[in-house]
């Protein structure tokens, strides 16, 4: 997958790889500026699996609303 295809609106709908501590591709507003870019099994660009396993704090309080939306 390119880097493209894994920037994730904030607001999409849940993947089933999404729980409130993690999520499927990076659902970061601007991905350059996040502290987390780049680093190997943390970031969903450099891991394999592409999970996200540092989301922004508001991502639990996301989760939490798109999951009862769905």
């Amino acid at each position: 997958m390119d880097k493209k295809e894994l920037h994730i609106s904030f607001n999409a709908e849940l993947c089933g790889l999404d729980t409130a501590n993690q999520t499927f591709g990076c659902r970061q507003n601007n991905p350059d500026i996040c502290g987390n870019n780049g680093i190997e099994r943390i970031c969903a660009f450099n891991s394999k699996d592409h999970i996200c396993r540092k989301p922004s704090r508001a991502w639990k309080k996301q989760y939490q609303k798109l999951k009862e939306e769905s």
